[in-house]
């Protein structure tokens, strides 16, 4: 039989060739996908580590000391003319501390290594960062109306975020250390082992393999 375009005369059928996007997927959406439970769990964790850091948080940062007297709180001691900065800077501190302790142990999470542990540490040490302002507020709240109106007693100045900036520091501080892990990472695949290769069995002797199709004898030549 002769083909179209063997004939003389008649058009060559046109042939659709493939786009070469077609079908095309990012490779590490495979990846994301085996990665998200442990992506979620990280998350997870990172967020509770925000209730000690807001403790810690409360613990350090300096407050002043005031007594409730009839003409109205009078200062005790010295305190620092840079208190409220230096509330903000412990906390900018106890966040950067948490960083780079959230972007060692995802580093150290050598069978998860890629995007979605990233994700989640910059996720998850936001959130951190989110309960530890509000943990910090409410346990260094200010003097209540009460309070104020009892005479000799002692009250404490609030503990306040005044720069809300702050709250990156630790995903800034969590980023960088997985960034520059990665970087200095020898091996392209950042040391994450893949899967386990498929071992093909040997042919059993004497079977023909399923491409292989006896040939039959021709009918004429006998």
């Amino acid at each position: 039989m002769h083909s179209a375009a063997d004939r003389p005369g008649e058009p060559t059928p046109a042939v659709r060739r493939p786009r070469p996007d077609a079908g095309a997927r990012w490779p590490g959406a495979a990846e994301l996908r085996a990665d998200r439970p442990s992506s979620l769990l990280l998350t997870g964790v990172l967020l509770l580590t925000g209730l000690p850091a807001g403790l810690l948080w409360w613990a350090l940062a300096p407050r002043a000391r005031f007594e409730v007297t009839a003409d109205g709180p009078l200062v005790l001691g010295h305190p620092s003319a840079e208190l409220l900065a230096a509330d903000d800077g412990v906390f900018t501190l106890v966040l950067a501390g948490l960083g780079l302790l959230a972007g060692a142990a995802g580093w150290a999470l050598r069978r998860r290594r890629g995007v979605g542990t990233l994700i989640a540490l910059a996720l998850g040490t936001l959130l951190a960062a989110l309960a530890a302002w509000q943990l910090g507020q409410v346990l260094g709240a200010g003097p209540t109306e009460a309070q104020l109106a009892d005479v000799g007693s002692q009250v404490t100045t609030a503990l306040r975020l005044n720069s809300l900036p702050a709250l990156a520091v630790g995903p800034f501080a969590a980023v960088l250390v997985y960034v520059v892990a990665t970087l200095l990472a020898a091996a392209e695949d950042l040391g994450r082992p893949g899967p386990a290769p498929s071992v093909v069995p040997p042919p059993v002797e004497g079977a023909l393999p399923s491409e292989v199709r006896p040939v039959e004898p021709d009918p004429a030549a006998r």
